[in-house]
């Protein structure tokens, strides 16, 4: 039930229709681009010519052949199970379809990467050499990944860091480990068979590796 409620809540985040307008000409060529999509922020390479290349997860690729469909503007909801199967890949789109709706800002990493931003047109060449298909990662591989690649030629994610020191602090903590041991002992108490909450901790244990990997 609580896995179906979060794809609820995720499904109905995707239908967002608002669409916001950009002034392209304050873009320039290798700027790192920033939007806040559902619950993560996403982030692409300016290429000039009201162009982004950006890493972004698509199931849509593994259903259909039809390059005209998959060239659309991907929705969150081909977004999300593109992020669960792990299929993705570099991509350019225009500046209102890699927003999608949101505000855009301009090089913000720079003012947290120490390394120095490499020239705009290396950093746009980068991004064009890199189109296609690739293996989507989560934690490893992601959109962050490709564009700090691409900028400043380290491949790190402080997304996936900050997310990585939230789950240590969750799963070292006592309560976690109190809680763990609570749901043992019901399980215990039903004769052998699978407590609910433990099953859905199973669940959530197996999802979170998968994810991982």
């Amino acid at each position: 039930m609580f896995l179906f409620q979060l794809f609820n809540m995720f499904f109905a985040a995707s239908k967002k229709e608002e669409e916001s307008t950009h002034n392209v000409s304050q873009f320039k060529r290798g700027d790192l681009l920033e939007v806040p999509r559902t619950l993560f922020t996403h982030f692409g390479i300016y290429l000039g010519d009201n162009r982004v290349a950006h890493l972004i997860p698509d199931i849509l690729p593994m259903l259909t052949k039809d390059k005209d469909k998959i060239s659309k503007m991907v929705t969150n909801n081909r977004l999300i199970l593109g992020v669960i199967t792990k299929t993705a890949s570099v991509r350019v789109d225009s500046v209102t379809d890699f927003a999608y709706g949101s505000e855009i800002l301009i090089n913000h990493m720079d003012s947290v990467c120490k390394q120095t931003p490499l020239d705009g047109d290396e950093v746009a060449r980068r991004a064009e050499k890199l189109m296609g298909s690739v293996t989507y990662s989560l934690l490893w591989y992601n959109c962050e990944h490709f564009v700090m690649y691409c900028r400043y030629g380290m491949a790190i994610s402080y997304q996936t860091y900050q997310f990585c020191t939230a789950v240590r602090k969750v799963v070292c903590s006592r309560l976690c480990a109190y809680l763990t041991a609570l749901f043992g002992v019901l399980g215990l108490c039903y004769g052998g068979c699978v407590a609910p909450c433990t099953l859905l901790l199973t669940i959530l244990v197996s999802f979170t590796i998968w994810m991982a990997a």
